[in-house]
């Protein structure tokens, strides 16, 4: 494909206006392919500030990018201007420390996570799965920003973070090494489906439900930060009469940035969409995250009558 002088521009300001950038599916809070999903979840893990793009909104782009550096695949990293590569390569680069040294990071902590549990049905399964697989294989765990685990049989590497627990090599990138401090692996078969599952201490509580006139009585008490998630025309409709933040623009990027011990509650037209709002800053590390169930309908049929129902 012979790339246009004009998009050629478009990317060229792209790269030289962003030192880090990532062309992907989808966006960082919302990946569209588990490729993407693990090309952000090593860059969110290491702290970065990067740009991204998401190709599927713009053709034009998602087939010029791969002309621009030779690269046929999607995502497609970049760091001051110049191709590392896809998430395979990204991986490889997190795992031996040398993304760290291209973004300026300090060097990898390589330090084993602690107190590693492995239930023994949980290592019969795993012992007999690496055996079928061959000899020089290990289990590869990772934990991503949102502390959902991945599982995959991978080659035993004699450089890579890991433990061994009744048996079974466990090995980890190090963000996911950082995630993993006490954590159980089982292997169940119950309401939540056939295979592993994993008990783990430092995941982010789960998003909490709260009634309208609990988080009214909590924000003015000045305890609670109430977040009112929808767009602007549909807060014209019917405004709350309490103080409230908002998504729009810049505000998500300085509430994102508030401590991760500061209680946050959404709230939306119905709950729905507060709900994922809340989901997102619960896996940015929230620890008090809160839904106002039946959103600004049930707040002005419980708690001001004046708000307009729409």
């Amino acid at each position: 494909m012979t790339l246009d002088p004009a998009l050629r521009e478009r990317i060229d300001t792209l790269l030289h206006g962003n030192r880090v950038v990532l062309f992907m599916k989808g966006r960082p809070d919302m990946p569209q392919c588990g490729f993407s999903a693990k090309a952000t979840g090593l860059l969110s893990g290491l702290g970065v500030d990067f740009a991204h793009v998401d190709v599927l909104a713009d053709q034009e782009i998602r087939e010029g990018i791969k002309a621009y550096g030779n690269w046929p695949t999607i995502p497609q990293l970049y760091i001051d201007g110049e191709l590392v590569g896809g998430s395979d390569i990204i991986e490889e680069m997190a795992n031996s420390g040398e993304l760290n040294q291209a973004l300026g990071l300090p060097p990898v902590d390589r330090t084993p996570p602690r107190d590693v549990t492995v239930t023994p049905a949980a290592a019969q399964m795993l012992r007999q799965a690496l055996a079928d697989a061959g000899a020089g294989t290990a289990l590869a765990l990772a934990i991503d920003a949102r502390f959902q685990p991945r599982f995959q049989i991978a080659a035993a590497g004699d450089d890579a973070i890991a433990v061994e627990c009744e048996g079974v090599r466990i090995q980890f990138d190090p963000a996911s090494a950082r995630r993993a401090d006490g954590i159980t692996i089982d292997w169940v078969d119950d309401i939540r489906g056939k295979g592993l599952a994993i008990d783990n201490p430092n995941a982010p509580k789960p998003v909490q439900a709260l009634t309208p006139a609990e988080a009214d009585a909590r924000v003015r008490a000045g305890t609670l930060t109430l977040v009112d998630v929808r767009p602007p025309e549909e807060r014209a409709q019917a405004s709350l009469n309490t103080p409230f933040e908002v998504l729009d623009g810049d505000a998500r990027r300085t509430l994102e940035a508030l401590p991760k011990d500061t209680p946050l509650a959404f709230l939306c037209h119905t709950g729905q969409r507060s709900r994922e709002a809340a989901e997102h800053f619960r896996g940015l590390g929230f620890g008090g995250v809160y839904n106002v169930e039946g959103g600004i309908e049930a707040w002005a049929q419980d708690v001001d009558a004046s708000i307009p129902r729409y």
